[in-house]
């Protein structure tokens, strides 16, 4: 800090000693106003004098980062015409005038208020005019002049980046670039050594250095081992003033990573591996592992194991595990402790990549013995075929003998071998084994036509040692004998024509057997001896297993017979040989000329012998008219109705109807249908009274749900009722019907409601009130005593 004090009070006072320097050259350069000019001549000859400036002045200097008390004076201006009376007025204005430099208008003085950086900016241009104080008349024309900011030292330098990283393979020469730093300063590089850098290493030697001017790291060490130390930390100084005292600096920090390379080779931590493996081991299966380390990473340090040697190379193997690095040593060959014991191998493990620039340190490789011991192990038993074929005939008796299994047991012991079958593989339980010889016998009579292979397994296992057994297939091809005859190979049906001419063919048949080809084809073709000269048809044997039926005469009839049914014999070539009877059936049909179906129905001649077409016509039409009279005399007999008597003369409010009868009570099933409740004419919310005369006509309601076909009787009974209450134009009248005849076994009471109001009755009819207005008038004639007392 005490540096830094020091030279800002150095570089103020070179700055003041500048200025004064600056102020003696102005005085002594200053120009006078001339009376000489250049004369031009006007264009009437008039010869006009053009003055030159009166007053001129240098270029200013300002220090920048200035802390006095006092504003810096950057210059003066001056102008000849300046006769000190004060009548001159300087006028200052551009960038920062006013506000950074303020003028004197008097004396000329421009002196800087604020601290200027030049980083910030170097140089500010300024207008300066002289004009009369009293009407501000320009007395010179304005000229523009720079004021630059001095620069001082007062950035340090700075990086880039705070901190590099950077590799560089391990064992390179000395010298070798590793990564160039670069720094920099703000402050001017044009005036003096504040912004000359030079870089210096301080820290990470004696490993690296670094070019002062560049700042290139490079190493300054050979043979650096990545496996002794992978990591070095470097810090680079960059300093300013060109590395001289008095000079600002910056660090950064460098992470150097050594790379690897190839230059370890493999090497086994031991001379022998022991390994051990059992008789019964699969091939496949691993025996033992081995590693050769190699402190290389990467590719580098890849290494790959081989047999190079050994009594074992044979029956074993060994593969590379690149994630572990590891030589897998695996059984190539199955064991046999009776016959070897032990092996040995000789295993090689090599890099992979090797690099040639190091292959002085070589060779890349080592190697190792590995020693093997076989192990005895209880084997199973083993069968002197992997499996057997055996055949049978197809109907052989039960009991007969298929073939014979054998097995043994390979271990000193030889113990005894017990046989059976897998019934997974034998379901329907065909066959049988004797358990001690390994005789197979059916079980049952076999069909080759249902099953022509039995694959079944048989199982050997040691007497003394159930969990040891083995297993091998058989399989049993029945063999075919000759038990199935031959039949039509289709349901074959046959047609003729009725002109059909002789010996003409009309249709070829095949025939099938289920027994084996050998049993099976060729077939032979031929008619029962009892018919073989039937007059209808014949028979053609093509000898390639299919025959040819044709025509014997001329002349077929569909009215005398139309369907015919020939027995064909069919014979195959087995031994002994089979033969079946099938039925071909051929129907007469009618042709045209060329022999084209027309039609096989006999029906179409008989109608001939029946009723004629106008016949039937005419008893259709009579069936017709039956339906439509039945129809006409249902629908009338459904329409006729014994309408209601609407009472024109005796429109009044009282009217008495009399019924003469409702119907035989509960015991009348028949008088009384619920249909009528669900009246067409009431389903749009409209019924019309028909006992009285309208006196207009009123549109239905809106909002009435429609009722539904089927419809509850209560629900519709109170909707009605509703309908009612609410229907101003329904007249509340007051209908004394009488019910003159209710039906035996009635138990219905008297509905006269006259005689009720007659009787003295202690009933309460007060809920008459709740029932709407229909029913007013009801509880005004059954209201209360006391409402009568009261109007009494």
């Amino acid at each position: 800090m005490k540096e830094d004090n020091c030279l800002h009070a150095a570089l103020i006072c070179l700055g003041m000693l500048y200025y004064s320097h600056a102020i003696t050259t102005e005085k002594l350069n200053h120009v006078r106003p001339s009376l000489h000019g250049h004369h031009e001549k006007g264009k009437e000859g008039q010869v006009l004098h053009r003055s030159k400036r009166g007053w001129v002045w240098n270029q200013f200097f300002v220090i920048e980062e200035y802390t006095g008390p006092d504003p810096v004076l950057v210059g003066r201006l001056h102008s000849d015409i300046d006769s000190g009376d004060g009548n001159i007025k300087y006028i200052l204005s551009g960038e920062g005038a006013g506000i950074i430099f303020v003028i004197d208008d008097k004396s000329g003085n421009i002196h800087a208020t604020k601290t200027l950086d030049r980083e910030e900016r170097a140089q500010y241009t300024l207008t300066a005019q002289a004009v009369d104080r009293n009407t501000n008349r320009p007395l010179e024309p304005p000229s523009e002049f720079i004021v630059k900011v001095q620069d001082i030292n007062d950035n340090p330098p700075e990086f880039l980046h705070e901190n590099y990283h950077a590799n560089v393979p391990e064992r390179s020469n000395v010298g070798t670039s590793v990564i160039q730093v670069t720094a920099s300063d703000a402050d001017d590089p044009t005036y003096g050594n504040s912004a000359k850098l030079v870089y210096s290493i301080l820290e990470g030697q004696p490993y690296f250095s670094v070019e002062a001017q560049t700042g290139i790291i490079r190493t300054a060490l050979p043979n650096m081992d990545r496996e002794a130390k992978e990591e070095y930390h470097v810090v680079i100084q960059a300093k300013d003033m060109g590395g001289h005292m008095g000079g600002l600096s910056g660090t950064t920090k460098v992470t150097i990573t050594l790379t690897d390379v190839n230059d370890n080779p493999p090497k086994f931590p031991q001379s022998v591996y022991q390994m051990s493996v059992s008789e019964a081991a699969v091939p496949g299966e691993e025996v033992g592992r081995v590693k050769a380390k190699d402190p290389d990473i990467g590719e580098n340090g890849l290494v790959a194991y081989s047999i190079i040697d050994g009594d074992g190379m044979d029956m074993f193997e060994i593969t590379t595990d690149y994630e572990t690095q590891e030589g897998v040593v695996k059984l190539k060959k199955v064991l046999d402790f009776e016959t070897k014991k032990s092996y040995s191998l000789k295993v090689e493990a090599a890099n992979v990549h090797i690099d040639p620039k190091f292959i002085s340190n070589g060779p890349f490789k080592d190697t190792v013995t590995v020693k093997i011991t076989v192990e005895d192990a209880d084997e199973p038993p083993v069968f002197l075929k992997p499996s057997y074929i055996f055949e049978v005939q197809e109907n052989a008796a039960s009991g007969t003998v298929v073939g014979k299994v054998h097995a043994k047991d390979p271990d000193a012991a030889n113990s005894a071998i017990r046989y059976s079958i897998d019934r997974h593989t034998d379901l329907e339980r065909y066959f049988t084994i004797n358990a001690d010889d390994g005789n197979i016998k059916t079980i049952k009579a076999l069909d080759r036509e249902e099953i022509a292979w039995h694959n079944i397994s048989v199982f050997a296992v040691e007497v003394h040692k159930q969990h040891q057994e083995a297993k091998v297939p058989v399989a049993i091809k029945v063999v075919d004998v000759n038990d199935n005859a031959p039949k039509f190979a289709a349901a074959y049906e046959a047609f003729v024509c009725e002109n059909a001419r002789s010996n003409q063919q009309f249709i070829t048949i095949s025939a099938d057997d289920k027994d084996d080809s050998a049993n099976g084809p060729r077939f032979i073709f031929s008619l029962p001896p009892e018919i073989i000269h039937n007059p209808n048809f014949s028979l053609r044997d093509n000898r390639d297993n299919t025959a040819s039926v044709l025509v014997r005469r001329e002349g077929f009839s569909r009215q005398k017979q139309d369907l015919y049914l020939l027995p064909i014999v069919i014979s195959d070539g087995g031994l002994p040989p089979m033969s079946s009877t099938n039925t071909l059936t051929i129907r007469v049909c009618g042709c045209d000329s060329n022999g084209s179906l027309l039609s096989c129905n006999a029906e179409a001649y008989i109608l001939n012998a029946g009723l004629s077409t106008g016949a039937l016509i005419a008893i259709l039409a009579c069936i017709v008219i039956l339906l439509v009279i039945v129809v006409l005399f249902v629908t009338l007999k459904r329409q006729k109705k014994e309408p209601l008597i609407v009472f024109e003369e005796e429109d009044v409010r009282e009217n008495i109807i009399t019924y003469d009868d409702e119907g035989g009570g509960e015991e009348d099933t028949e008088a009384f249908d619920i249909a009528t409740l669900q009246n067409p004419d009431g389903i749009n919310g409209f019924i019309p009274r028909k006992d009285i005369k309208p006196e207009y006509q009123y549109m239905p309601r809106p909002g009435l749900r429609p009722a539904p076909n089927s419809v509850d009787v209560d629900d519709f009974i109170n909707t009605r009722i509703q309908e009612a209450d609410n229907d101003p134009t329904a007249p509340p009248y007051d209908s004394i019907q009488i019910y003159g005849y209710e039906g035996r076994g009635s138990v219905a009471g008297s509905l006269s409601s006259l005689e009720s109001a007659t009787t003295d009755s202690d009933l309460d009819y007060d809920y008459l009130q709740n029932w709407g207005p229909r029913f007013k008038k009801l509880a005004d004639l059954y209201g209360s005593k006391d409402t009568f007392d009261d109007d009494s």
